[in-house]
C-alpha cells in the first residue's frame, strides 16, 4: 500500500480510529469536539477513506463498523523518515540533534532517551 500523508480530517479520522480498533459513524462524530462535524461530512470522509484503504468496514445489519487498515506505526514512520529525507539530508543523526536540542526535554526524559540509546547500541553489538 502505498502511504500518502493525511489531510488533517483524515488524520483526525484515523487517530479516533487507532485509539477505537473499530467504531460505527456515531462513534467516530462523538470523539470529535463541538461543534461536531455534520453527519455527512464524515460520511465523505469515511468513503474516501475506505476507497484509498486507510480503513476498512464490516457490515453489521445496516450500519458499518469501520476500523484501521493502516497501521499508526507505519503511517508515522513514513512520515517521520520522509522528514528526515526532506529536511535533514537523509540524516538520522542530523534529525537527533535538531530535535535534542530544540525540544525542551526534562531530564526524566532525556534519561530515557539515554536508556533507549544504550539498549538500541547493546542490540546492536549483539547483531554484529
Amino acid at each position: 500500500m502505498d502511504i500518502k500523508q493525511l489531510n488533517k480530517s483524515e488524520l483526525q479520522i484515523m487517530k479516533y480510529l487507532w485509539g477505537l480498533e473499530k467504531g460505527f459513524m456515531k462513534d467516530i462524530v462523538e470523539k470529535f469536539p463541538e461543534p461536531r462535524p455534520a453527519y455527512t461530512t464524515i460520511s465523505t470522509l469515511l468513503k474516501r477513506m475506505v476507497d484509498k484503504e486507510y480503513i476498512g468496514f464490516e457490515r453489521l445489519g445496516r450500519d458499518k463498523a469501520y476500523f484501521p487498515i493502516l497501521k499508526k506505526n507505519d503511517y508515522f514512520t513514513k512520515q517521520v523518515n520522509g522528514m528526515i529525507q526532506h529536511f535533514f539530508n537523509d540524516s538520522k543523526a542530523q534529525f537527533a540533534s535538531f530535535f535534542t536540542k530544540n525540544a525542551d526535554l526534562s531530564m526524566q526524559e532525556l534519561e530515557e532517551l539515554q536508556a533507549l540509546l544504550k539498549q538500541k547500541m547493546e542490540q546492536k553489538k549483539a547483531n554484529d
